[in-house]
């Protein structure tokens, strides 16, 4: 068994910052792409951003140039950098990723979402 698990999110003022954190645990024999989605009540669930096993990153041009994806393959973890945040960026954020499991299975994994929200 496999899973995600986000932290780090919160209320901010406009402008403001926050670091997400996103941990695969489990059965993990590899860890392969990992994203960041993002979802408002209504709508449908927007990706913000990912990022390789190798590091190669792609943004959602509503975040170029404030947001910021890494991850840690030694400890199979992603992280968001937000900044300079707005309030349109408030939502639930979720973190996905693909894993080959040590059972030789590959899994599409989604974390519980964690909120996020920007006061104006």
């Amino acid at each position: 068994q496999v899973q995600l698990v986000e932290s780090g999110g919160g209320s901010v003022q406009t402008g403001g910052s926050l670091t997400l954190s996103c941990v695969a645990s489990g059965d993990i024999f590899r860890v392969n792409i990992m994203r960041w989605y993002r979802q408002v009540p209504g709508n449908q669930r927007e990706r913000v951003a990912t990022i390789s096993r190798d590091g190669t990153m792609n943004y959602a041009d509503s975040v170029k140039g404030r947001f910021t994806i890494s991850r840690d393959n030694a400890k199979n973890t992603m992280y968001l950098q937000m900044t300079t945040l707005r309030p349109e960026d408030t939502g639930v954020y979720y973190c996905n990723s693909e894993i080959w499991t040590r059972s030789n299975e590959f899994e599409n994994i989604w974390g519980q979402g964690i909120q996020v929200t920007v006061s104006s």
